[in-house]
């Protein structure tokens, strides 16, 4: 099974970013998606950004994954 996880861009050097993912930052490669810009959603898997996504989205992500860890 494969875990995906929504952050938010807040920099962006080439194609790596650094990514907010509620709270923790990560740097984050952006090769794959064209166009994203700081603030914008990105989902992503083992390091890669795979999907630009909307805010809505991204919270509705941060709000199931809570539901299932029980939270």
């Amino acid at each position: 099974m494969c875990l995906a996880f929504p952050g938010k861009v807040t920099k962006i050097a080439g194609d790596q970013a650094v990514a907010d993912f509620d709270g923790i930052k990560k740097e984050v490669n952006i090769s794959l998606v064209k166009g994203v810009k700081t603030g914008d959603f990105v989902m992503v898997h083992a390091g890669f950004a795979i999907q630009k996504m909307s805010k809505q989205d991204a919270k509705e992500v941060y709000k199931l994954y809570k539901e299932a860890e029980g939270k």
